[in-house]
């Protein structure tokens, strides 16, 4: 699975551009956040777990961890 691909894919169903992304993970991170730097860490599947987290709740959406078996 590609991380990536899956975040593009909820921005999609979110109608959230990724400036406004950006946007939103500048606020969180109290810290300027391009959209450049965005763009890249999505290409290049580099995005951390804060960033990720930050992503997940402007998009509404949380992470679920499960045992693969049971």
């Amino acid at each position: 699975m590609n991380l990536s691909n899956e975040i593009r894919k909820l921005m999609i169903d979110c109608d959230v551009t990724i400036t406004q992304l950006a946007q939103e993970i500048s606020k969180s991170k109290n810290k300027h956040y391009t959209v450049q730097n965005l763009s890249q860490k999505l290409k290049n599947n580099t995005l951390n777990a804060n960033e990720i987290g930050i992503i997940l709740d402007a998009l509404d959406y949380k992470v679920l961890f499960y045992p693969k078996k049971g």
